[in-house]
C-alpha cells in the first residue's frame, strides 16, 4: 500500500497507459512519475538531474516506493516519458489540479501563451513547444495546460481549453490576440464573463473605443456612468500608476452587437517610470460581459498582468525552462506538466516564508521541508 506523497500520484495516474512492453518494465511507470516530480519541486531540471537527485534520497523514497530495482537511469526516464500519451497524462494531472482547486465561481482565470524555447530540435525539424494555460491568478494554480504547434495557432485552440473547465461563475480574461467573438461566445456559453482587450486585431472595435474615450478625455472623463479607478506600484526601484476607466456598454452601438453578453467598455492608461527616472507609458481598451464594477475590473486586469511575473517570470529564472534541452516525443510537454505541477505545489505551500527558489532548495536539502510541502498541498 502506498502512503505519503506517492498517494497522491497513485490516485490521479493510476490509469495511465504504461507505453512499455510488460518485458521492459524493470521500473514503475508511478514510481517514475512520484521521483520524477518531487526532484522537480526539488530543482531537477532534466532527466539526469531526476536521476542525481533520486539516488542521493533513496532512503527517503523508499518510505513510500518499493523500488524494487533501484532508481531508473536518466535513459531510461527520457525514454518512457518520450513515449507517454500526453492527453492522458494532462488528464491526470487535471483531475489532481481541480480536486485541489475547488470550485472557481467569483476567480479570475487568465489565458495566456508561452513558448519553451530550448524545445526545438533543428535536426529533426521540430519546432519550439507552445503552450497556452489557463491559470487561476488569485488562487496561484496552473489549471491547464494545452500545447499548440505555433504561436498563431492559440486562437482556434482557446474555446477548446476552455471547454476543459468548469467555468461557471468565474472571470476569463485573455489578452488582445484572443479578442474573438468566438471566444467571448465560449466564455458566455460556460456561463462565465470575460475581459478582452482590444487592439489592432480588431481594428473596427480598437477605433470605436479609442474614439468613445476621446470624447470622454474632453470632458474630463467626467460623464454619466463613467467608473474611474487609480492605483499607483512602487517595486524595485520603479513606480508604476495605472488609471482604469470603465462606462456602460452602449446597447444601440452596431459595433458591439457582434459581441455577446458586452456589459462595458473600457480604458487603462499605464504609466512606470523606471530606476533611471525614464518614462515608459501605453494605453489600452477592453470590452467585457461584467457590469462596470471598477474595482473588480481593476483587479482582474491586474490579476492577468501578475502572470508574467507569478508564472513565465519564475518558470523562465527559477526553473530554467527556456534553458532545457529536453526535446523527444512527448517529453517537452510531460516536462513542462511536471514544472507547472511543481509551482503549484510550492505556490500553494504555507509552511515556509520564502521564494520559490528558497523553498526548492530548503525541499532538497530538508526532507521534513519536502514532507511539510507535500502535506499541505494533499490537504487543502
Amino acid at each position: 500500500m502506498t502512503k505519503g506523497p506517492a498517494t497522491l500520484v497513485y490516485k490521479h495516474f493510476e490509469n495511465l497507459t504504461d507505453p512499455r512492453v510488460n518485458r521492459g518494465k524493470n521500473y514503475e511507470l508511478l514510481e517514475m512519475i512520484v521521483i520524477a516530480l518531487t526532484a522537480t519541486i526539488c530543482g531537477a531540471q532534466g532527466w539526469a538531474d531526476v536521476e542525481r537527485f533520486a539516488q542521493s534520497k533513496l532512503p527517503w523514497f523508499r518510505q513510500f516506493l518499493r523500488l524494487e530495482h533501484g532508481i531508473p537511469s536518466h535513459d531510461t526516464f527520457g525514454r518512457v516519458f518520450a513515449r507517454l500519451d500526453t492527453g492522458e497524462f494532462l488528464t491526470a494531472m487535471h483531475a489532481w489540479v481541480d480536486a485541489f482547486a475547488g470550485s472557481l465561481r467569483g476567480q479570475a482565470v487568465a489565458i495566456d501563451g508561452k513558448t519553451l524555447r530550448g524545445s526545438f530540435d533543428r535536426a529533426a525539424g521540430q519546432s519550439a513547444l507552445h503552450t497556452i494555460t489557463a491559470v487561476a491568478c488569485d488562487l496561484r494554480i496552473c489549471l491547464r495546460q494545452m500545447t499548440v504547434d505555433e504561436k498563431s495557432n492559440e486562437i482556434p485552440a482557446v474555446p477548446a481549453l476552455l471547454k476543459l473547465l468548469e467555468l461557471s461563475g468565474a472571470t476569463v480574461t485573455l489578452d488582445a490576440m484572443h479578442c474573438q467573438v468566438e471566444t467571448a461566445q465560449a466564455i458566455v456559453d460556460a456561463e462565465a464573463d470575460y475581459i478582452l482587450i482590444a487592439k489592432g486585431n480588431q481594428d473596427g472595435l480598437h477605433n470605436y473605443l479609442m474614439e468613445k474615450f476621446i470624447q470622454y478625455g474632453e470632458d474630463n472623463y467626467e460623464v454619466d456612468g463613467m467608473k474611474k479607478h487609480v492605483t499607483v506600484e512602487k517595486s524595485h526601484g520603479r513606480k508604476e500608476r495605472r488609471e482604469y476607466y470603465f462606462i456602460p456598454a452602449d446597447a444601440k452601438a452596431p459595433i458591439l452587437k457582434r459581441w455577446p453578453g458586452v456589459r462595458s467598455i473600457g480604458m487603462i492608461y499605464r504609466s512606470r517610470e523606471d530606476s533611471q527616472g525614464k518614462l515608459h507609458d501605453e494605453t489600452m481598451f477592453a470590452i467585457s460581459s461584467h457590469e462596470p464594477k471598477i474595482r473588480m475590473l481593476a483587479k482582474h486586469i491586474r490579476g492577468h498582468w501578475g502572470i508574467e511575473n507569478r508564472q513565465h517570470w519564475i518558470l523562465d529564472v527559477t526553473f530554467a525552462e527556456d534553458d532545457s534541452r529536453i526535446r523527444k516525443g512527448s517529453s517537452p510537454e510531460i516536462s513542462a506538466a511536471f514544472r507547472r505541477m511543481a509551482l503549484n505545489i510550492l505556490q500553494q505551500d504555507t509552511s515556509l516564508k520564502e521564494s520559490i527558489r528558497g523553498k526548492r532548495l530548503r525541499a532538497g536539502w530538508d526532507e521534513t521541508v519536502l514532507d511539510a510541502i507535500y502535506s499541505g498541498f494533499s490537504s487543502p
